[in-house]
Order: C-alpha cells, then structure tokens, then sequence
C-alpha cells in the first residue's frame, strides 16, 4: 500500500521502532504541513493511506477532492475533531484512530517552562554564549501557589511536582476534576476568580472543544499578579483571541509561557507573542518526545497494517467497513 505521514516536521517518524510495522509498503515522509489542500506534498495525491498526526492539520473535503486513491486514514491518537468524518464515510475512506502517549510528556515539558521562565534560563544562556555573567534575578517557586486549571491526567502529573517543590497548590476545574484533586489531597481554589488572583504560577490543562473555545477570558488574565505567570501547554483557542498579548502589555499577569498558537505551524516568528520579552515559547514540543510518538505511531500503523491485511480495527466510521 502506498502511504504518507502528514505533518512529520523534522521527519522523525523512520527514526522510531514502530517504522518497522510499515515493513513491505512503500512510505512518504512529508516534512511539510498539509493544511491547505491546494499546495499538497508532491506524490501525496496517490497515496492509500495517510497518516494523521495528532491535530496538526485538518482533513477536509477539499483534501479528499485532491486524494482520489485514498482508502484510509490513521490517526496518531483518539481525537478525530479535525477531520471531517462524514466526508470521509461518504467517499468510504476508513478512518482509525487509537491509541493514547504519555501524560508525562507534556507534564515534563510544562515544568521546564515554567523553570525557563521564573529562572531565565534561555536570556542567561544566550548571555553567557555573548560574554556577559549574571544578568537577571530569578525567581524560586517554593512557598509560591500554583494554580491548575483542570486536575486531569497532566495536570494533576504538575500538581504533584509542585507539591514536590514545595509549593501551595490550587485547583479548579469541572466536578469530576475538582473531587479528583481533593481526594489527592489538593485543595480547591474558593472561586474560579480566586485561581486567578491567588496564582503565582497558572498552568492551564483543559482539552479544547465547542465549549472551552475563548474559556479564559481577558477579565480573567487581568486578575493576574503582576508578578505571576500564565502557562498553557494545552491549547491555544482556550485563551480569547489577542486576550493574552493584550494582558501581558498591560502588566497582568507579569510573563507568559506558552507551547501552543491558535495557527502552526509558526514560520518567520509571525505571532506577537514572539516579540514580547516577557513570554518564553517553544514549537508545540508538549508530546513530541520519542517515548510518547512509540506509543502514537505504533498503534497508527498497527491500524495501517491491519487495514492492509484485510482485518481492519479501530475504525471510527465502521459503516464505510460494511459497504465494502
């Protein structure tokens, strides 16, 4: 079978051990996004099967229109929001998905953002490389609160090192998330406009849908210390659009550190937040980590496989399964 992998930007997917479940088919790697149907990868137009990673990109009739070979999709995790399933049923593409990486992952990279921002690690490394010693004042998070905007699989992995590190720390979330951190022993924040104004550090884990699109508003942010720090390795449309570059010039809260925007892949560091001195920003690096795409690329070509071999599973439209 013909296949490619979408969005595989520094085309680590033939590094992992997975690859050798594609053994016998002939592969593409496109290093490239596919975003916008009309400016496909070259020989991508052939293929039989895609594979999708995580929500890099949306599959759109308009993609399909370009893809006449296409038989099914696989995709690196469970969530299928981007792709239009019924456009895919209707033109009996297949599409699988299953799968889940690691919440730890993400938990380690939100760590390493927060202590890159309170501590300065990237200024003092450039510093140093240009000549100069010492030349900020960080800032320690032991005795600081923590905020944690809902207490699921990452965020109660922050939690847990921030009571590590000492720090106070408070949650708020839906019911379900609330009662999961109070039976660990964290307490609730007393109001969602207490987590804001009491956070010295606010790490944001809220899977993004329908209704947590714009969650986090620009009256929330403005509740913010000036001193205190806003983290979203989450989602970047949980935030209003422009509502964080707008609190940050105005001084609440005092720094952001983000791993997310609202269109990526981010080229020419064309987004505002890149311009701002007191946001550190990484390229989505939460769950690109090679243990984690183990897990996600080994059951998308097991699902690649299996579809190949006449024994589909996984499959997420089945209807398309019984036509045949």
């Amino acid at each position: 079978m013909k296949i490619a992998i979408a969005d595989d930007y520094q085309s680590a997917t033939p590094t992992l051990a997975a690859w050798s479940k594609l053994a016998g088919h002939e592969v593409t790697v496109c290093t490239q996004t596919i975003k916008d149907p009309a400016n496909l990868p070259a020989g991508i137009e052939q293929v039989e099967g895609l594979v999708l990673i995580q929500q890099r990109a949306p599959f759109t009739q308009a993609h399909l229109d370009r893809m006449p070979a296409l038989k099914v999709i696989s995709q690196t995790g469970k969530n299928i929001a981007h792709i239009d399933l019924e456009a895919c049923t209707r033109r009996g593409v297949a599409v699988a998905g299953a799968g889940a990486g690691s919440p730890y992952a993400p938990a380690e990279l939100t760590w390493g953002l927060i202590f890159a921002s309170l501590r300065s690690i990237p200024q003092e490394v450039a510093a140093l490389r240009a000549g100069r010693w010492q030349s900020t004042m960080g800032t320690g998070v032991h005795g600081k609160t923590l905020g944690i905007y809902a207490y699921g699989k990452i965020g109660s992995l922050v939690a847990k090192a921030g009571r590590a590190f000492g720090m106070n720390v408070i949650c708020w979330g839906r019911g379900a998330s609330l009662e999961a951190a109070k039976a660990d022993g964290f307490a609730a924040a007393p109001s969602r406009e207490a987590l804001f104004e009491q956070s010295d550090v606010l790490s944001v884990h809220v899977p993004l849908n329908k209704d947590t699109r714009g969650l986090i508003t620009a009256d929330d942010l403005a509740r913010m210390k000036p001193t205190a720090l806003f983290v979203n390795t989450s989602r970047a449309p949980l935030v209003a659009t422009g509502a964080l570059e707008a609190a940050l010039r105005a001084g609440r809260p005092g720094f952001a550190a983000v791993d997310v925007f609202e269109d990526e892949p981010v080229y020419g560091a064309a987004h505002p937040l890149l311009a701002m001195d007191n946001v550190i920003a990484t390229p989505h690096l939460g769950y690109v980590e090679r243990n984690t795409y183990e897990m996600y690329f080994g059951a998308a070509f097991d699902n690649l496989a299996a579809f190949a071999a006449g024994t589909p599973k996984n499959v997420l439209n089945p209807e398309v399964l019984a036509a045949k």
